[in-house]
């Protein structure tokens, strides 16, 4: 066999037609990666912040119906003689208890309407607070004496008021916690009296002759807003 019969055929480059070259796709650089993408937005937990106090439920002491204490602080925390009255509210049992300015509340409306006491900021165990009534007039009359004696003395222990009305006795029946370490000392707000009765009678102050309260009470014609 002849060389020119087993040499291997020659490979050849040929070169790709112009137009047709082939193309690779060239990669985009990815955004830049930004980690505030990912923030939580929300506000860290710090303990032992206080919670600041909401409206408050009003109510003696004798209807707390457990142990009770009053803020030791009666210059700070007891408030002087305020005037109220009872509006009747549409669509509710009961009427709801307004803070009104004292001589709107003489030039509209009989004192028998006027209701007057003081108002302490008070707790159940555990920190449940809630605004005392504490009553400043007709201090000669059995309920509102052994009223009184039993806010004095939940200023230092923890006290629980009891009507003795079923036994025919016109009293509270005052009773001590049996052990003072029975429940914690209160954790007091440090919000103000003045902040505290502000927040709970948002809505319900009467302080001009067209209020709506003012005006359900003395039947006139409240004026559309």
């Amino acid at each position: 066999m002849s060389d020119e019969a087993t040499k291997k055929p020659e490979l050849k480059l040929v070169p790709e037609e112009k137009g047709e070259e082939a193309t690779t796709p060239i990669a985009k650089p990815e955004a830049a990666f930004d980690l505030n993408k990912f923030k939580s937005k929300q506000k860290p937990t710090i303990p032992d912040v206080e919670t600041l106090q909401t409206a408050l439920p009003v109510h003696s002491l004798a209807e707390a119906q457990d142990f009770v204490r009053l803020h030791p602080n009666e210059e700070e925390y007891w408030s002087d003689e305020l005037c109220f009255v009872n509006v009747p509210i549409k669509g509710q049992k009961h009427g709801t208890l307004h803070l009104i300015d004292e001589e709107l509340a003489t030039r509209f409306l009989p004192s028998a309407r006027i209701h007057r006491g003081r108002l302490a900021l008070a707790t159940k165990p555990y920190d449940v607070c809630f605004l005392c009534q504490v009553p400043s007039q007709n201090l000669d009359n059995s309920w509102n004496e052994s009223n009184l004696k039993a806010c004095v003395r939940a200023k230092t222990t923890w006290v629980q008021a009891t009507s003795r009305k079923a036994e025919g006795v016109e009293n509270y029946k005052i009773d001590a916690a049996r052990d003072e370490k029975a429940f914690p000392d209160p954790k007091w707000p440090t919000q103000s009296l003045t902040e505290l009765i502000s927040v709970t009678y948002a809505g319900r102050m009467i302080v001009k002759d067209d209020d709506p309260g003012l005006l359900r009470l003395i039947g006139k014609v409240q004026k559309p807003s």
